[in-house]
């Protein structure tokens, strides 16, 4: 199976078809049914990765965390419920953003998911494959998608850093990274309860600290 990095890059940056259709290149809008022929069986992982990239890059793109926040949050409840294979409403598969963004997006992604390329392969499946470990990720991507679709600011990085490790993890049957996707989740819902902590209560979030730290 080729790399995640080099069918995204196929498709939408080197001009040539796609591994499974040659309308995604063409077109100045991408939905998200295009995206999702790209993923052949790696369909939650890879989902799960692509929604989260904007949000979790170093420099991230606004506008994507409430409306992908939504449908991560759906992908992540049907873990829980053990779905081998995620349904989407036909309206956000519709749903469609500029080409131009998406290549944006990727150019700066491609060197992390290479990274992550390099150490990924099959290990500690059970986390990724049984249904315990599979309740466990989707709540740990649930959880964090709620606190992407928050309209507050400093709830979305972090969480769309946890779940973009968790589902690089998904992608190869590599529990060990997913294992680090559910530490950076853990770290990303105690950075999103402490900001909302301070907004109801006053006080400094954990943000707060970090920056004055820094």
């Amino acid at each position: 199976m080729a790399r995640l990095s080099a069918d995204l890059e196929q498709a939408f940056l080197m001009g040539a078809d796609p591994p499974v259709t040659g309308a995604v290149v063409t077109q100045q809008q991408v939905t998200l049914a295009d995206i999702l022929q790209l993923a052949g069986e790696r369909t939650f992982g890879f989902l799960l990765v692509v929604l989260s990239l904007p949000s979790a890059l170093p420099i991230p793109a606004p506008g994507y965390s409430t409306p992908f926040g939504i449908v991560l949050l759906i992908l992540g409840v049907q873990l829980m419920l053990g779905a081998s294979f995620p349904w989407l409403p036909p309206t956000l598969l519709a749903r469609a953003m500029p080409r131009t963004h998406v290549q944006n997006i990727l150019r700066r992604a491609l060197p992390w998911l290479r990274r992550i390329e390099l150490i990924s392969r099959p290990r500690l499946r059970l986390i990724c494959t049984s249904r315990g470990g599979r309740l466990l990720l989707g709540a740990a991507v649930s959880l964090m998608a709620i606190s992407m679709i928050l309209p507050i600011p400093g709830t979305n990085t972090l969480p769309a850093m946890g779940i973009f490790i968790t589902g690089f993890g998904l992608l190869d049957d590599d529990g060990l990274i997913s294992l680090a996707g559910l530490v950076v989740c853990l770290m990303g819902l105690a950075v999103t309860t402490s900001i909302l902590v301070a907004l109801m209560w006053g006080g400094s979030s954990l943000l707060d600290l970090l920056k004055g730290a820094i």
